[in-house]
């Protein structure tokens, strides 16, 4: 490559893709895993009650992409414990991280300086593995651009990709955590060196090698020290996930929703017109009556009321007459006396 050949980096690139990984870069990546491990809720516990099943999960966080690399590929899956040196490191630095005396290993290892330089190392390894995914598929299946990407990301990313089932191994079912609903950074960036080997190694991607060795190393280890000392987990392909989901998978369902649901709206009845009363001769309306038809209604009112006070009055006028005619007899008798 013209630019990194103007840089003076292709020694670099070449020192880099000739280096060996065992012992310093695989103890970094075990002591990283194996920390990853402990900072879990109720790990620390887990150890404390049931030691051998701590153990087993620190062996599959740190042999996680072997192990379903090889379920892939239709290899054994106890493979990569065949290799007893490997298995005496990893076992040798779950003990110091989990058990070491005053917790010596891990409060250094967890300072931030040594934390850096270690999650660094291991981010070393993680190109390591997926190229030797990627070649592992290449030598069954030599054109099978799929096939080689899916291999590289389980070797890299094993550990997460498997995450549920190391769960289980300590009594906790999380279904919500799979890596496949909502991926994590160490995820994505694994698919995507994954792709790039893959393309590289088809002869698709114009590019060499070992240059493409050191330039995904230093973009992972500036990425990975930027999250630690930032504390913060935003992907750097936040931006461009989010452009393409709308432009790929957003739109298309937000459409089709809202023109459903008018649709469904509109067969309702609820098509933003003002709804017309139906008459189907079962309803009754409340209908005012003029006001000109108060007035004989009021009239009638009276008269019936004088009807029925009339009969009462003509009682007491007769009374009355009565009354005054024998006071008139009484007088004239009594004149005549």
């Amino acid at each position: 490559m013209d630019v990194i050949g103007m840089l003076n980096l292709d020694e670099m690139a070449h020192g880099l893709a000739g280096m060996t990984m065992f012992p310093y870069f695989d103890t970094a990546h075990y002591v990283v895993s194996v920390m990853a491990l402990r900072e879990q809720s109720g790990v620390l516990e887990l150890s404390r009650r049931s030691p051998f099943a701590c153990w087993f999960s620190s062996m599959l966080f740190c042999f996680g992409g072997a192990v379903l690399s090889g379920l892939m590929m239709a290899e054994p899956p106890i493979a990569p414990l065949s290799n007893s040196t490997n298995v005496l490191l990893a076992s040798l630095i779950w003990y110091l991280v989990f058990y070491c005396p005053w917790d010596l290993l891990y409060s250094c290892a967890a300072l931030l300086p040594f934390r850096l330089v270690l999650s660094g190392m291991k981010e070393v390894t993680r190109t390591w593995k997926v190229l030797g995914g990627v070649s592992q598929a290449s030598i069954k299946y030599q054109d099978s651009l799929l096939v080689m990407i899916a291999i590289g990301w389980a070797k890299g990313a094993g550990g997460g990709l498997i995450a549920n089932f190391e769960q289980l191994v300590r009594g906790v079912w999380k279904p919500e955590t799979n890596e496949l609903l909502k991926m994590s950074y160490p995820t994505k960036i694994t698919l995507i060196g994954a792709v790039m080997f893959s393309l590289q190694h088809t002869s698709y991607l114009p590019l060499q090698k070992h240059h493409l060795m050191l330039i995904y190393t230093v973009f992972n280890v500036v990425n990975k020290a930027r999250i630690i000392i930032t504390g913060s987990s935003t992907s750097p392909f936040a931006l461009v996930e989010s452009v393409i989901y709308k432009t790929l998978f957003a739109g298309s369902s937000s459409s089709s929703s809202s023109s459903s649901s008018s649709s469904r709206y509109t067969a309702m009845g609820f098509d933003g017109k003002k709804p017309v009363a139906i008459d189907n001769g079962n309803t009754s309306t409340n209908k005012k009556k003029p006001s000109s038809s108060s007035t004989p209604t009021n009239e009638s009112g009276e008269r019936r009321s004088q009807a029925l006070a009339s009969p009462t009055r003509g009682k007491r006028e007769d009374q009355r007459s009565a009354k005054t005619k024998e006071q008139e007899e009484d007088s004239s008798c009594k004149k005549t006396d």
